[in-house]
């Protein structure tokens, strides 16, 4: 027999996460907090936030670039097989780039945009399902309810269709939030695992706070090392 049967515990080895946010709430910075080998994906020159830190980066300019990185990863390099955290920052960042080479081939936005809809979803699936614990940050935007009239926040990436794509690829979805902290009194930086009224957000695993510190190797030790997670 050429299947091989294992469990459902078993087969959970590593964590997929998302993560949006507002402009400087820190999202580059979770990937310091992975307490493994990292290694960073960056389309943004945005890194001097980890300017006293020593992770890998590899910098990607296209999506050949990215495609590239996505095979030395998958095929173990021998420069790449030692991450077990794989971090994008960002995806909105990424998504930008495939838009505009998508726009320089196609002469009709619609088209483009089409392409940009295909692409990111076959590049997010990949990264996603590489064998490693992965990060992914993206930025974050705001519509208004017509009924409500409340604000909604979700993650962010060119075309709507791609941004309202994203949380549905990742058992993980967190918004990094700002918030007071009631017993200090201090602002602290904090990651919200669960939905309410205004921002989305989801916990498959069962095994997070509503409210998490933001820390990456936090989120995984509760959720690969929990009973039942």
């Amino acid at each position: 027999m050429a299947i091989k049967l294992t469990t459902t515990r078993d087969s959970v080895k590593s964590i997929k996460v998302l993560v949006y946010g507002q402009a400087g709430a820190g999202k580059t910075c979770l990937s310091a907090t992975t307490g493994g080998n990292a290694l960073i994906i960056s389309a943004e020159a945005g890194l001097l936030s980890l300017r006293d830190t020593d992770i890998a980066v590899a910098e990607v300019q296209s999506m050949d670039d990215l495609m590239e990185v996505y095979e030395l990863l998958k095929n173990n390099h021998e420069d790449f097989k030692d991450f077990d955290w794989i971090c994008i920052d960002s995806i909105s960042e990424i998504a930008e780039v495939v838009l505009n080479k998508a726009k320089k081939d196609h002469k009709d936005p619609r088209a483009a945009y089409g392409v940009l809809s295909e692409q990111m979803q076959d590049l997010v699936r990949a990264f996603r399902d590489l064998p490693r614990n992965v990060y992914m940050s993206a930025r974050m935007e705001k519509q208004q309810d017509q009924d409500t009239g409340r604000m909604l926040y979700q993650p962010s990436a060119p075309g709507a269709k791609i941004g309202q794509a994203l949380p549905y690829f990742f058992d993980e979805v967190f918004v990094l939030r700002i918030e007071k902290n009631p017993e200090t009194g201090e602002m602290e930086r904090m990651l919200q695992t669960q939905p309410d009224f205004n921002y989305q957000a989801k916990d498959r695993s069962g095994a997070l706070d509503y409210y998490e510190p933001a820390d990456l190797s936090i989120i995984a030790n509760k959720i690969l090392n929990t009973p039942n997670a």
